[in-house]
C-alpha cells in the first residue's frame, strides 16, 4: 500500500515537473524585454501591437514562454545621440531579460559622420549589455532598413543612400561582432519594399505589420535559443 502511495506521488511530482517545463519558465514570473531604437521600434503608422517588438512577445507567448509586454524605448526621428538622451531621461528597471537596439536610419538620413555613429553605438551598446546583467547572449542588434527602396526616396539619389545604409550597417555590426552580440541582418528583406508595396506602411516610408512580422520571426528565434 505504501509502495503505491509512493509510486502514485512520484507519478504526480513528475506530471508537474513535465508541465513546468513545457511551459518554460516557473507560474508567476515572466521574461521582460527592453526595445531600444526609433521609429522602426516603434512601428509608426502600424498599431502598437503590429510592430516588431510586440510581434516578437506574442510569438514567444505562442511557444510557450511566459513574456511581459515590451518596454519601447524610442521616437521617430530620433538619431542616436538622442536615443542615448532618451535613454537617460527614462526610469529604468535595474535589468531585462532581453534587450534589442536598432537605430542608425537618421543618423544617416542628417548626414552624420559614420565615424561619430560608431562612438555612440559603442555607448548604447555597451548600455544594453549592462541592463542584462552582463549577459551578451540577451542582447540583439538589428540591422539598419534600406529607405532608399521607399516611395518615400523618390527624386533622392538612391544609390547613395543605399551605400551610406551600408556604411552604417558596417560600424553596427562591427561593433556588434566585437563585443560578441548577436547581429540579425535585416536590410536586404527592407529592399523588397521596391517591389512590394505590400511591405510598407501608408506612409510610403516606414513599413506593414507584414515586414515587422519578418523581424519579429528571426528576433524570437535568436531569443528562443537563448531560452532553451
Amino acid at each position: 500500500m505504501i509502495t503505491k502511495l509512493f509510486l502514485l506521488c512520484l507519478f504526480v511530482f513528475i506530471a508537474i515537473l513535465i508541465l513546468i517545463l513545457n511551459n518554460k519558465s516557473v507560474a508567476g514570473s515572466s521574461y521582460t524585454y527592453l526595445a531600444l531604437g526609433d521609429s522602426y521600434t516603434i512601428g509608426e503608422n502600424v498599431a502598437l501591437f503590429e510592430n516588431y517588438p510586440y510581434q516578437t512577445v506574442q510569438l514567444l507567448r505562442k511557444s510557450g514562454y511566459n513574456m511581459g509586454a515590451p518596454e519601447i524605448i524610442a521616437k521617430t526621428g530620433w538619431t542616436s545621440k538622442e536615443l542615448k538622451e532618451g535613454i537617460r531621461n527614462t526610469y529604468l528597471q535595474s535589468s531585462y531579460y532581453f534587450v534589442s537596439l536598432l537605430v542608425g536610419v537618421n543618423d544617416q538620413y542628417r548626414g552624420e559622420d559614420p565615424e561619430e555613429y560608431r562612438m555612440v553605438f559603442e555607448h548604447l551598446l555597451q548600455q544594453a549589455i549592462g541592463l542584462t546583467g552582463n549577459r551578451k547572449e540577451r542582447v540583439f542588434v538589428l540591422s539598419i532598413p534600406d529607405w532608399s527602396a521607399t516611395p518615400f526616396a523618390e527624386g533622392k539619389d538612391r544609390s547613395f543612400i543605399k551605400e551610406q545604409i551600408d556604411r552604417f550597417n558596417q560600424v553596427n555590426k562591427e561593433l556588434a561582432q566585437r563585443h560578441g552580440i548577436a547581429y540579425l541582418y535585416i536590410t536586404d528583406g527592407t529592399r523588397e519594399a521596391g517591389i512590394n508595396n505590400k511591405l510598407l506602411a501608408s506612409d510610403g516610408l516606414h513599413y506593414s505589420r507584414k515586414e515587422y512580422a519578418n523581424w519579429a520571426g528571426l528576433l524570437a528565434e535568436h531569443m528562443m535559443r537563448t531560452l532553451a
